[in-house]
């Protein structure tokens, strides 16, 4: 059964999110950096009257930081929002979630977020869960 899923990229790889995961995407201005948080928080910004806790998701991925990314997925985990830098966003469209092939080869962080493959125009794109890219959530855990 085909589900809707967001088409972004991040650190140059497509990448399918899961529209029940994604409350909104933005335009992330100016963020505000906390002390002694984790290495993939960025920081706090503010988004329409709330905070939300910006998540650099190169960084949570074990890749090197990422540049000046200012698109972010918007998401709740666990109760709280957090935004996602990703490089740009594409597209939303259905697709079937189909397991990941033994064949396929993904890094450690890779795997732990992925979920599962989708097929656009014939090329395999990795679903993955944005809570696998929060850091202190269960996801992780």
């Amino acid at each position: 059964m085909a589900h809707l899923y967001l088409i972004a990229q991040i650190a140059g790889r497509a990448v399918a999110i899961d529209s029940d995961q994604v409350e909104s995407v933005v335009d992330i201005g100016e963020v505000t950096a906390v002390p002694r948080a984790s290495g993939h928080v960025r920081g706090l910004a503010a988004l329409r009257s709330r905070v939300v806790t910006v998540v650099d998701t190169q960084s949570a991925l074990g890749l090197d930081a990422g540049g000046q990314a200012k698109r972010a997925v918007i998401t709740r985990v666990e109760g709280h929002h957090y935004a996602l830098l990703v490089d740009s966003l594409d597209d939303v469209a259905p697709f079937d979630l189909l397991p990941l092939a033994g064949g396929i080869s993904l890094d450690a962080a890779w795997r732990s977020a992925g979920r599962g493959i989708i097929e656009r125009d014939g090329e395999p794109i990795l679903a993955i869960d944005l809570a696998s890219l929060v850091p202190g959530s269960t996801a992780l855990q």
